[in-house]
């Protein structure tokens, strides 16, 4: 029968969370800069999983597997950070006036200059947008594709059709609920890999 083990003090603690640090940094910043393009936000990732880090460990409970429990906060962190972001643009986009009143097909998309995985998830997004842009009734995929891709107005859409403007920017509303459900399962498993 094993002895039991004695708390360590705060010293061994402090000496520990230094050590870990130390070994963990340079991976777990890796880690993150590839999926958070904003140095400045990936280094206010890493202080907090660190920060964190730092809180559990001194806790009476110990952190069994420490580079798993680094990298499985570093990932909600940084799920939290888009998800914050996308409610920002989604509020900003709200109050912005333009003549949609939603919002358009760029706003599921990751930036365009966002580097090269970046590029591949706008690609995959964009072949997962044509699928499910077959999936619409036709008149929502009918005034999302004139409007988001030929770039017609509600108002020309309007004429052109006899439907009133309301009903136009409704059924793209529909649209975009549709899109952003439909690949919000796509957008988290990127995150998370």
């Amino acid at each position: 029968m094993e002895p039991p083990r004695t708390p360590k003090s705060m010293i061994e603690r402090d000496t520990d969370i230094t050590a870990t640090v130390l070994r963990e940094r340079t991976k777990l910043g890796n880690f993150i800069r590839r999926r958070v393009h904003d140095q400045g936000d990936a280094e206010d990732i890493l202080q907090d999983v660190f920060h964190e880090f730092v809180q559990a460990y001194r806790l009476p409970a110990p952190i069994e597997q420490v580079s798993a429990w680094l990298f499985r906060v570093a990932r909600n962190r940084i799920i939290d950070r888009f998800r914050s972001k996308r409610r920002q643009v989604t509020h900003q986009a709200g109050r912005e006036e333009d003549t949609a009143g939603t919002d358009g097909i760029e706003d599921l998309l990751p930036a365009p200059g966002g580097g090269p995985e970046a590029a591949l998830m706008r690609d995959m997004l964009l072949a997962e947008i044509e699928a499910a842009l077959a999936e619409l009734p036709p008149e929502q995929r009918e005034v999302f594709v004139a409007q988001e891709l030929s770039g017609v107005s509600f108002r020309e859409l309007s004429e052109r059709s006899g439907v009133s403007i309301n009903t136009l920017l409704s059924r793209k509303r529909y649209a975009v609920r549709f899109l952003r459900e439909r690949l919000q399962a796509a957008w988290d498993e990127w995150l998370i890999t």
